[in-house]
């Protein structure tokens, strides 16, 4: 069985592309073809395409619909290391940025100005993301030159413009009605907020954590102490916001969570310090879709962030990762909030994938059903 597809870096991430023909060429699920493509399950997924890591064994699965509004719609899909399964629950907006850029270099989207509009829809949330691609003078340059942190070479700069972001994934900004909670577990009880906007996101007091504000690089540490308890919170939250009906169903990769505290008194180039868990780890940089649901706390009265911030109705929010700071903004566009963030995409190969058996369909799911 062969498989063709794009290998692409979105940001801090980097993904596998697949057109959706190349699944329905098949009788095998993308449940069960996804693991076995990245080699999973298998810490190393050693026979196979991924990366080993949360940001790194990744797909998106991309069609073009005969919606006139609509350019582009694509599937993301979280592929399990250790497990052979697939999370559909919500979209990485890092992957996301890759979406555009290949639009325009398969000649789906033609560039007709200095900056190439592409609207495109996530299916797993319902999502329109509207697509900035830089194209000086009708075409994308022939060295990409743009440069983000967190990534040490230059890509295509993408703006990323998530319109009316709020509760796609569960229906509401605050699934549970209130910005701020409390959630108990390893013994204690922790002040925190519940929001779902790009993605659910659960948001916690780093000094609840026992994390020093003023020694922000010291935090990857006490995190990896907590992850445990983090874990209980998440999977309480995940109840709470309606995402499964028990902890021990929680989905791996949602609500994610995201630590905060105001920034170290000597940061003068940040508003907030963010370390985020991604697939049960500290994320070494921040999922996008977890900063668009960071901004739009940053608006809400009564939350963690709201709190910390104290400057909601800015158009912009520095944000502290690990990997650098991140910049998102805010506007109002034809009646929509708009919340964006800027990345760079590249794309790193074009290849076939080859898998040397014929893999038993033994997950009850389809291609429509992955992409509901």
């Amino acid at each position: 069985m062969n498989i063709e597809a794009e290998w692409m870096r979105g940001g801090t991430s980097k993904c596998w592309v697949f057109e959706s023909g190349q699944f329905g060429d098949t009788e095998t699920s993308p449940d069960a073809l996804l693991p076995r493509l990245f080699g999973s399950p298998d810490h190393r997924q050693i026979d196979g395409v991924g990366g080993a890591t949360s940001t790194t064994s990744k797909a998106m699965i991309v069609h073009r619909p005969a919606d006139d509004d609509i350019d582009v719609e694509f599937t993301f899909a979280q592929v399990g290391i250790e497990e052979a399964a697939v999370d559909w629950g919500s979209n990485c907006g890092n992957c996301s940025a890759v979406v555009g850029l290949y639009a325009i270099e398969k000649g789906w989207v033609t560039p007709t100005s200095d900056i190439t509009r592409i609207v495109t829809r996530n299916t797993n949330t319902g999502q329109i993301i509207i697509q900035r691609v830089s194209t000086p003078a009708g075409a994308l340059p022939i060295v990409p030159q743009a440069e983000m942190p967190g990534v040490p070479f230059p890509g295509y700069r993408v703006g990323l413009g998530f319109q009316d972001p709020a509760g796609k994934t569960t229906g509401s900004l605050l699934p549970t009605g209130s910005a701020a909670e409390t959630i108990s577990a390893g013994g204690t009880r922790w002040t925190a907020s519940l929001v779902d906007a790009g993605a659910p996101v659960v948001i916690l007091r780093a000094e609840e954590l026992g994390l020093d504000p003023e020694r922000y690089d010291s935090w990857f540490a006490g995190v990896e102490l907590q992850l445990e308890t983090l874990e209980q919170i998440r999977r309480q939250a995940a109840v709470r916001m309606g995402l499964a009906a028990t902890t021990s169903e929680a989905a791996r990769a949602i609500p994610k969570v995201a630590i905060v505290a105001p920034p170290a008194q000597s940061d003068a180039g940040s508003d907030v310090s963010v370390m985020m868990l991604s697939m049960g780890k500290p994320h070494p940089a921040l999922a996008i879709t977890g900063s668009i649901a960071l901004t739009l706390a940053a608006r809400t009265p009564g939350t963690v962030l709201y709190d910390i911030t104290e400057h909601n109705l800015r158009p912009t929010l520095r944000l502290r990762t690990p990997a650098g700071v991140i910049e998102t903004w805010s506007e109002e566009k034809d009646g929509s909030l708009i919340i964006g963030v800027d990345r760079t995409a590249r794309t790193i190969a074009t290849t076939t994938i080859h898998l040397p058996e014929t893999l038993d369909n033994t997950v009850d799911a389809s291609l429509a059903g992955a992409t509901r």
